[in-house]
């Protein structure tokens, strides 16, 4: 019963991802594109942990853990790169 409550919100996250993808694609400037992707890997995260949750499987946090520090860090070097931050 409880599983299914879970995959029930992974489907629900999954759907709204669906609507991000849609700014991905349409985005007027470069900056919403990387809210967009950020949004996305967000939203990713989130449903590993809900099927983390759902079948009980550690290696689902773990991998969510990992996945939400290098998204960080990519969307750092992202902005940095928007901002003109490598130039010499």
């Amino acid at each position: 019963m409880m599983e299914d409550a879970f995959l029930l919100a992974a489907i629900i996250v999954s759907i709204y991802g669906l609507v991000v993808l849609l700014r991905l694609f349409l985005g007027p400037t470069p900056g919403d594109r990387v809210v967009a992707v950020d949004t996305l890997n967000t939203f990713v995260v989130a449903v590993m942990l809900l099927l983390g949750a759902a079948f009980k499987r550690t290696i689902y946090l773990d991998i969510a853990t990992v996945y939400a520090l290098l998204s960080y860090i990519g969307t750092l070097y992202i902005a940095r790169y928007l901002e003109g931050g490598f130039k010499r």
